[in-house]
């Protein structure tokens, strides 16, 4: 029997695409397993707060610099 190129470039496209499949089917499955067992192992606890976030005050722009970026803003707009 002889098979042609082009039945042999199916057979290669369908073993190649089964393979992927397969592997992140498989993939698709260990990591939900995974997740699964850390959930049950792992135990939450609520951690306090450490410290209060210092923000620092919003400091004004130089209005000098306001202009170049309002016009760097605007060529690169066009």
């Amino acid at each position: 029997m002889e098979s042609t190129l082009v039945t042999q470039g199916l057979d290669l496209m369908l073993y190649g695409m089964g393979t992927v499949f397969a592997f992140l089917t498989l993939l698709v499955g260990i990591t939900t397993l995974m997740s699964l067992v850390v959930n049950k192992l792992v135990v939450e606890t609520e951690l306090a707060p450490a410290a209060p976030v210092l923000t620092s005050t919003p400091q004004a722009v130089e209005p000098r610099i306001a202009k170049v970026i309002q016009a760097a803003i605007d060529q690169h707009r066009k």
